[in-house]
């Protein structure tokens, strides 16, 4: 069974964009470990407004990656090689998981990374902190008590920038 992968950056108080959605506050200084993950993975998955806040960066950047955009208002419909879906995501998570293919990266936004924890379809967390706290703005993880979940650590990498990259698996995920 093909991985599912969130890879993200947040800030130290757990936002991923600004409330407006901007995320100028990222570190580009570096790769960070992004080419190598990039490479070992074939699918991505997302929801509309991360997939229209990408379209808003210029190149298209994964032409060359089956995407799928989780929308509750398009279905069906294909652009920039992005397959819409709103049809039973669930169903449709368990198929794309069980095809043959290399590990599948959970892009975001907070409410697909919800559905995806809520579901336990996450295998793996590899989670950029950036050391900066922005106050306010788009969370990482909704506040649901229902979510809550023990994380094994797997590694972590200290970066000159300040930066740390966690990378953990989740303990007991088939467990109800």
């Amino acid at each position: 069974m093909r991985k599912i992968i969130l890879f993200i950056a947040s800030s130290l108080d757990g936002y991923i964009a600004r409330s407006s959605g901007a995320v100028d506050w990222l570190f580009t200084d570096q790769d960070y470990g992004y080419t190598d993950f990039f490479t070992q993975i074939d699918t991505l998955v997302m929801g509309n407004k991360t997939y229209q806040q990408v379209l808003s960066f210029g190149d298209y950047p994964y032409a060359d990656k089956e995407v799928f955009v989780f929308s509750q208002k398009q279905q069906g419909k294909t652009e920039n090689n992005a397959t819409f879906v709103n049809r039973d995501w669930e169903e449709f998570i368990n198929k794309i998981r069980q095809s043959s293919g290399r590990n599948i990266w959970l892009v975001g936004g907070t409410q697909t990374i919800y559905f995806f924890l809520k579901h336990k379809f996450i295998d793996e967390l590899i989670l950029s902190i950036h050391p900066i706290i922005l106050g306010s703005g788009i969370p990482l993880i909704v506040n649901d008590p229902s979510l809550e979940c023990s994380l094994n650590l797997q590694d972590v990498n200290k970066f000159d920038s300040g930066l740390l990259q966690v990378t953990y698996t989740f303990k007991n995920k088939n467990a109800d």
